[in-house]
Protein backbone atom coordinates (compact mmCIF):
# COMPACT_ATOMS: atom_id res chain seq x y z
CA UNK A 1 0.00 0.00 0.00
CA UNK A 2 1.30 3.28 -1.01
CA UNK A 3 2.81 5.27 1.87
CA UNK A 4 0.65 7.83 4.02
CA UNK A 5 0.96 9.56 7.38
CA UNK A 6 -2.02 9.55 9.54
CA UNK A 7 -3.99 11.86 11.50
CA UNK A 8 -7.09 11.11 13.98
CA UNK A 9 -9.37 14.14 15.15
CA UNK A 10 -10.26 13.05 18.84
CA UNK A 11 -10.26 16.73 20.50
CA UNK A 12 -14.18 17.14 20.53
CA UNK A 13 -16.17 16.85 24.21
CA UNK A 14 -18.72 14.27 22.34
CA UNK A 15 -21.84 15.72 24.75
CA UNK A 16 -24.12 13.87 22.90
CA UNK A 17 -22.66 10.62 23.95
CA UNK A 18 -21.73 11.31 27.24
CA UNK A 19 -25.42 10.69 28.63
CA UNK A 20 -24.59 7.23 27.64
CA UNK A 21 -20.82 7.11 29.09
CA UNK A 22 -21.24 8.19 31.91
CA UNK A 23 -19.57 11.36 31.12
CA UNK A 24 -16.87 9.32 30.02
CA UNK A 25 -15.47 11.48 26.90
CA UNK A 26 -15.92 10.21 23.13
CA UNK A 27 -12.50 8.69 22.27
CA UNK A 28 -12.17 6.75 25.44
CA UNK A 29 -15.33 4.97 24.90
CA UNK A 30 -14.93 1.26 24.62
CA UNK A 31 -16.32 -0.63 21.61
CA UNK A 32 -15.69 -4.10 21.87
CA UNK A 33 -12.87 -4.04 24.50
CA UNK A 34 -10.66 -1.04 23.04
CA UNK A 35 -11.26 2.40 23.19
CA UNK A 36 -12.83 3.97 20.21
CA UNK A 37 -9.22 6.04 19.92
CA UNK A 38 -6.90 2.92 20.58
CA UNK A 39 -9.20 0.53 17.60
CA UNK A 40 -8.70 3.65 15.40
CA UNK A 41 -4.85 4.04 15.70
CA UNK A 42 -4.55 0.72 15.75
CA UNK A 43 -6.42 0.29 12.27
CA UNK A 44 -4.43 2.83 11.09
CA UNK A 45 -0.70 1.46 12.22
CA UNK A 46 -2.26 -2.07 10.51
CA UNK A 47 -2.60 -0.19 6.92
CA UNK A 48 0.98 0.34 7.72
CA UNK A 49 0.58 4.16 7.69
CA UNK A 50 3.32 5.97 9.98
CA UNK A 51 3.38 8.12 11.74
CA UNK A 52 -0.28 8.80 13.10
CA UNK A 53 -0.65 12.05 14.41
CA UNK A 54 -3.41 12.21 17.23
CA UNK A 55 -4.93 15.08 18.72
CA UNK A 56 -6.83 15.14 21.95
CA UNK A 57 -7.93 17.76 24.47
CA UNK A 58 -6.60 17.70 28.07
CA UNK A 59 -9.36 16.29 29.40
CA UNK A 60 -8.83 13.22 27.46
CA UNK A 61 -4.81 13.12 28.09
CA UNK A 62 -5.53 13.57 32.01
CA UNK A 63 -7.78 10.59 31.84
CA UNK A 64 -5.35 8.18 29.30
CA UNK A 65 -2.93 8.67 32.30
CA UNK A 66 -5.28 8.14 35.07
CA UNK A 67 -6.41 4.74 33.17
CA UNK A 68 -2.92 4.35 32.04
CA UNK A 69 -3.90 4.27 28.94
CA UNK A 70 -0.53 4.45 25.78
CA UNK A 71 0.01 5.13 22.46
CA UNK A 72 2.31 3.22 20.20
CA UNK A 73 5.79 4.52 19.33
CA UNK A 74 4.77 5.80 15.88
CA UNK A 75 1.79 7.69 17.22
CA UNK A 76 2.77 11.55 17.91
CA UNK A 77 0.24 12.65 20.32
CA UNK A 78 -1.01 16.27 20.57
CA UNK A 79 -2.62 17.42 23.48
CA UNK A 80 -4.53 20.67 22.51
CA UNK A 81 -8.01 22.22 23.83
CA UNK A 82 -9.32 23.59 20.35
CA UNK A 83 -12.37 25.38 19.72
CA UNK A 84 -13.62 22.98 17.03
CA UNK A 85 -12.62 20.35 14.24
CA UNK A 86 -11.64 22.81 12.12
CA UNK A 87 -8.92 23.91 14.49
CA UNK A 88 -7.80 20.24 15.21
CA UNK A 89 -7.08 19.59 11.79
CA UNK A 90 -5.34 22.32 11.14
CA UNK A 91 -3.14 22.05 14.49
CA UNK A 92 -2.43 19.01 12.79
CA UNK A 93 -1.75 20.27 9.82
CA UNK A 94 0.99 21.93 11.39
CA UNK A 95 2.66 19.00 11.84
CA UNK A 96 2.25 16.02 8.85
CA UNK A 97 4.88 15.87 6.34
CA UNK A 98 3.97 17.35 3.03
CA UNK A 99 2.36 14.46 0.74
CA UNK A 100 -0.78 12.59 0.96
CA UNK A 101 -2.53 11.36 4.51
CA UNK A 102 -5.11 9.99 5.79
CA UNK A 103 -7.83 11.67 8.11
CA UNK A 104 -10.30 9.98 10.31
CA UNK A 105 -12.44 11.45 13.16
CA UNK A 106 -12.15 9.13 15.92
CA UNK A 107 -16.24 8.28 15.98
CA UNK A 108 -16.34 6.59 12.61
CA UNK A 109 -16.12 2.37 12.96
CA UNK A 110 -15.88 0.80 10.52
CA UNK A 111 -14.16 -2.89 9.63
CA UNK A 112 -10.84 -2.87 8.58
CA UNK A 113 -11.20 -4.70 5.33
CA UNK A 114 -13.25 -1.74 4.23
CA UNK A 115 -10.76 1.02 5.98
CA UNK A 116 -8.26 -0.88 3.97
CA UNK A 117 -10.23 -0.98 0.94
CA UNK A 118 -11.19 2.63 1.03
CA UNK A 119 -7.35 3.42 1.95
CA UNK A 120 -6.77 1.75 -1.50
CA UNK A 121 -9.20 3.06 -3.94
CA UNK A 122 -8.45 6.72 -2.32
CA UNK A 123 -4.83 6.26 -3.03
CA UNK A 124 -5.47 5.00 -6.70
CA UNK A 125 -7.61 8.08 -7.16
CA UNK A 126 -5.46 10.94 -6.12
CA UNK A 127 -1.47 9.23 -7.23
CA UNK A 128 0.14 12.36 -9.07
CA UNK A 129 0.69 10.58 -11.79
CA UNK A 130 -3.10 9.96 -12.62
CA UNK A 131 -4.31 12.22 -15.46
CA UNK A 132 -7.44 13.57 -13.76
CA UNK A 133 -5.69 15.24 -10.69
CA UNK A 134 -7.56 14.65 -7.57
CA UNK A 135 -6.99 16.39 -4.18
CA UNK A 136 -8.08 14.05 -2.04
CA UNK A 137 -11.11 11.26 -1.72
CA UNK A 138 -13.98 11.25 0.70
CA UNK A 139 -15.84 8.17 2.02
CA UNK A 140 -19.06 8.54 1.72
CA UNK A 141 -22.19 6.57 3.17
CA UNK A 142 -26.08 6.16 1.93
CA UNK A 143 -27.94 8.58 4.55
CA UNK A 144 -29.61 6.55 7.36
CA UNK A 145 -31.11 9.23 8.78
CA UNK A 146 -28.13 10.47 10.74
CA UNK A 147 -29.42 13.55 13.12
CA UNK A 148 -26.32 15.62 12.33
CA UNK A 149 -25.12 14.53 8.57
CA UNK A 150 -22.67 16.27 6.74
CA UNK A 151 -24.58 15.89 3.57
CA UNK A 152 -21.97 15.20 -0.07
CA UNK A 153 -23.88 16.15 -3.10
CA UNK A 154 -21.75 13.90 -5.60
CA UNK A 155 -21.60 14.71 -9.23
CA UNK A 156 -21.81 11.92 -12.19
CA UNK A 157 -18.40 11.55 -12.74
CA UNK A 158 -17.72 11.05 -8.70
CA UNK A 159 -16.37 14.59 -7.64
CA UNK A 160 -17.96 16.01 -4.43
CA UNK A 161 -19.18 18.82 -5.44
CA UNK A 162 -21.16 19.86 -2.31
CA UNK A 163 -20.74 19.53 1.41
CA UNK A 164 -23.46 20.60 3.95
CA UNK A 165 -25.75 22.09 1.25
CA UNK A 166 -29.31 20.41 0.95
CA UNK A 167 -29.82 16.54 1.69
CA UNK A 168 -28.71 13.91 -0.43
CA UNK A 169 -28.46 10.32 -0.68
CA UNK A 170 -24.87 10.47 0.62
CA UNK A 171 -22.98 11.45 4.04
CA UNK A 172 -19.65 12.00 4.59
CA UNK A 173 -18.20 8.64 6.65
CA UNK A 174 -15.50 10.22 8.64
CA UNK A 175 -12.77 9.10 6.65
CA UNK A 176 -10.61 10.83 4.05
CA UNK A 177 -7.22 11.00 2.16
CA UNK A 178 -5.95 14.49 1.33
CA UNK A 179 -3.35 15.98 -0.22
CA UNK A 180 -1.33 18.63 2.25
CA UNK A 181 -2.09 21.17 -0.32
CA UNK A 182 -5.44 21.81 1.79
CA UNK A 183 -3.85 23.49 4.42
CA UNK A 184 -2.74 26.11 1.57
CA UNK A 185 -6.33 27.36 2.85
CA UNK A 186 -5.45 27.65 6.82
CA UNK A 187 -5.49 31.22 7.06
CA UNK A 188 -8.59 32.14 4.56
CA UNK A 189 -10.20 29.52 7.02
CA UNK A 190 -9.10 31.34 10.20
CA UNK A 191 -10.03 34.77 8.30
CA UNK A 192 -13.66 33.77 7.84
CA UNK A 193 -13.47 32.58 11.16
CA UNK A 194 -15.00 29.09 10.17
CA UNK A 195 -16.09 26.79 13.19
CA UNK A 196 -15.91 23.28 11.71
CA UNK A 197 -14.51 20.80 10.22
CA UNK A 198 -17.11 20.49 7.14
CA UNK A 199 -17.04 24.39 6.89
CA UNK A 200 -13.36 24.13 6.05
CA UNK A 201 -14.34 21.21 3.25
CA UNK A 202 -16.76 23.69 1.98
CA UNK A 203 -14.71 26.17 1.36
CA UNK A 204 -11.85 23.76 0.00
CA UNK A 205 -14.39 23.05 -2.68
CA UNK A 206 -15.36 26.52 -3.20
CA UNK A 207 -11.68 27.20 -3.76
CA UNK A 208 -11.42 24.47 -6.65
CA UNK A 209 -10.30 21.78 -5.02
CA UNK A 210 -11.58 18.41 -6.71
CA UNK A 211 -12.14 15.16 -4.32
CA UNK A 212 -13.74 12.33 -5.58
CA UNK A 213 -16.33 10.11 -3.45
CA UNK A 214 -15.09 6.59 -2.57
CA UNK A 215 -19.09 5.02 -1.77
CA UNK A 216 -18.71 2.44 1.84
CA UNK A 217 -20.94 0.58 3.11
CA UNK A 218 -20.52 -0.08 6.69
CA UNK A 219 -19.58 2.90 8.50
CA UNK A 220 -21.06 4.37 11.69
CA UNK A 221 -20.47 7.42 13.50
CA UNK A 222 -20.95 7.50 16.69
CA UNK A 223 -22.47 10.12 18.13
CA UNK A 224 -25.11 8.88 20.63
CA UNK A 225 -26.32 5.95 22.68
CA UNK A 226 -27.89 4.23 19.39
CA UNK A 227 -24.78 4.62 17.73
CA UNK A 228 -22.61 2.97 20.42
CA UNK A 229 -24.75 0.07 20.62
CA UNK A 230 -24.93 -0.54 16.45
CA UNK A 231 -21.26 -0.18 16.93
CA UNK A 232 -20.47 -3.16 19.10
CA UNK A 233 -23.11 -5.10 17.75
CA UNK A 234 -21.19 -4.75 14.17
CA UNK A 235 -18.34 -5.78 16.14
CA UNK A 236 -19.30 -8.60 17.96
CA UNK A 237 -20.77 -10.15 14.48
CA UNK A 238 -16.97 -9.70 13.47
CA UNK A 239 -15.70 -11.64 16.27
Amino acid sequence: MTSLSGAIIAAGRGERLRNTTGGVPKPLVKVGSETLLIRQIKAMLALGVRPVHVIVNEETAQLMAEYRISVPPAVDLVVRDTPSSMESLLVLGERIEPGRFLLATVDAVLRLDEFGSFVERACELTAPNRPAQWDGALGVVKWRGDRHPLFAEVAADGQIVGLNGRASESVTAGVYVFSTRIFDHAAAARTRELSAMRHFLALLIEAGMRFAAVRLKGVIDVDEGADLAAARAMLAEDR
